[in-house]
């Protein structure tokens, strides 16, 4: 086991988020960050900077901070995009009816030998292939 629980970007984007709303979430965020044996992907660090510095978004990072921020969670275990990754992340698009990029978060979760997954998107409280959903935003 390369890490104990897997970190989706949703978790990493609240760690900045500004709006008084997610006040709660985005200490609960720093707070994971912080505490727990966790291990992320390249994929999610790609869709961190793209969400983080994304003009749509109200609380935007310059690409300088998020580089900043993305260069310090790689001291963290993180999982290159391999051709592994991507056989697993199909089976599991076609077996569990995901999205790819969803089934690649469970992918590399799997490939690094997490027994849980943190996030927002995927259905909570359900196993896939071994793999919990947690969203760490409903528990106390």
């Amino acid at each position: 086991m390369i890490a104990e629980v897997f970190v989706d970007t949703n978790v990493f984007l609240y760690t900045i988020d500004e709006d008084p709303v997610s006040v709660k979430k985005r200490t609960r965020a720093q707070q994971l960050l912080l505490s727990e044996n966790w291990g992320w992907s390249i994929q999610v660090a790609a869709e961190f900077f793209v969400n983080a510095t994304s003009a749509k978004r109200p609380f935007r990072l310059s690409s300088a901070d998020a580089e900043s921020l993305i260069s310090t969670w790689l001291d963290y275990p993180t999982l290159p995009i391999t051709s592994d990754v991507v056989r697993m992340a199909l089976t599991f698009h076609r077996r569990f009816q995901l999205s790819y990029w969803d089934a690649a978060i469970l992918a590399a979760a799997k490939l690094m030998g997490c027994a849980k997954v943190y996030s927002e998107d995927l259905n909570a409280g359900q196993d896939y292939d071994g793999i919990m959903v947690v969203n760490p935003f409903l528990v106390e």
